[in-house]
């Protein structure tokens, strides 16, 4: 079963994305919270199948969090049961598949069904006690209150703002913040930005801010506010200034969008209009392994694994693709240079300025996964 996890991850995802279909105003913080759910399911289950339902750890925490991002994301209680019950189905059928193939006998195997059936049990019954107690607690507390209008209105509904503290018919840019003292950072940055803020925040220490004004910012303007902030242990993640309540929706989703490249990458800002592109293609599994598969690939079989190839581009890119330039910044002549790219060129195929863009790309992802790989 865990050497066919990955296979696992994807059937059980493609599944759960296909229900979530119908579902409308659905987040990046939603959908990438799924994607790690799912993960972690599947890892959950194969548990249950190795040690049993007396030795399964407790349910991990990242349901609980789902659970409350499901019911603050008006995703039905529901939808989310037969998301679940979909996923063990599922891996019920990739269990069956493996214990034919090697030959379990049956009594060992309704053992193992009983005790799967028994951590399924336990991991609906927790995850649905928890949205229910996030559902009761939206309508309890004054912020949750809040955070729940601030929602509503980012999915479009037509509500009364006379009372919240904040211009919408303005220029606004969207925040996000991940990490130790967020909100604090946030009031800061609003301060030296002489801006009005808004602000909301979740269980999940994710800070959601707006800055607004008559003006849009100067990019000088934010660039200096943020190099006065102290924000190692922060990731933060920028939209674009844009103007009235569509503009206030757009640039929180522009933040939204490239939120896992500042995790991933583990730096302190990411700006949507630096890394828009590369935010949507991470939205795209099928993209992003064509990509990999069809540019990468075919240089990993070289003896370093395709190591030099790879900083060749990198340094050829960065150099707004100029081989001189390249071969000073790597420290080589620039026939080496020229040579590596004509290697490279005969290993995909192709030729390096008709595909120029998406080689660059699939580099810019495989250096995203080795990072997140570093910090694991």
């Amino acid at each position: 079963m865990r050497e066919c996890r990955p296979e696992i991850v994807e059937a059980v995802g493609a599944r759960s994305a296909a229900l979530l279909e119908s579902v409308r105003g659905l987040d990046a913080e939603f959908m990438e919270g799924q994607r790690d759910a799912v993960a972690a399911a599947v890892d959950y289950g194969i548990e249950a199948i190795e040690f049993g339902e007396a030795r399964c750890r407790e349910v991990p925490a990242i349901f609980h969090a789902q659970a409350r991002l499901t019911a603050r994301s008006a995703v039905s209680l529901d939808m989310m049961m037969r998301r679940y019950f979909a996923g063990y189905v599922l891996l019920g059928d990739f269990l069956m598949r493996e214990a034919d193939q090697s030959s379990l006998n049956g009594a060992t195997l309704q053992f193992i069904m009983r005790d799967t059936a028994a951590v399924f049990d336990r991991l609906i019954s927790t995850i649905a006690e928890e949205y229910q107690r996030e559902e009761r607690g939206l309508v309890s507390s004054p912020d949750k209150r809040m955070a729940t209008r601030v929602r509503a209105l980012l999915k479009g509904e037509l509500l009364d703002v006379a009372d919240i503290d904040y211009e919408f018919d303005a220029w606004h840019l969207g925040a996000l913040a991940t990490g130790k003292n967020g909100l604090d950072v946030m009031r800061q940055l609003g301060k030296s930005l002489d801006r009005r803020l808004l602000s909301i925040q979740s269980d999940e220490g994710v800070v959601w801010a707006w800055f607004g004004g008559r003006a849009a910012i100067d990019p000088d303007d934010l660039c200096a506010a943020l190099s006065s902030l102290e924000s190692d242990e922060l990731c933060l993640a920028f939209g674009e200034t844009a103007h009235g309540l569509t503009g206030w929706r757009l640039t929180h989703r522009q933040a939204q969008a490239v939120l896992p490249i500042a995790k991933r990458e583990g730096r302190g800002c990411v700006h949507y209009a630096e890394a828009g592109l590369l935010a949507s293609l991470l939205q795209d599994d099928l993209l992003t392994t064509s990509l990999q598969e069809r540019y990468l690939a075919p240089l990993v079989t070289e003896r370093d694994g395709g190591a030099t190839l790879r900083e060749t581009l990198r340094a050829f890119f960065s150099s707004d693709r100029n081989v001189s330039s390249a071969a000073a910044l790597l420290g080589v002549n620039r026939h080496t240079v020229t040579n590596r790219l004509r290697i490279i060129e005969e290993k995909i195929g192709r030729s390096l300025p008709s595909s120029a863009a998406e080689i660059e790309a699939a580099l810019r992802l495989h250096d995203l996964d080795e990072r997140v790989r570093q910090v694991f």
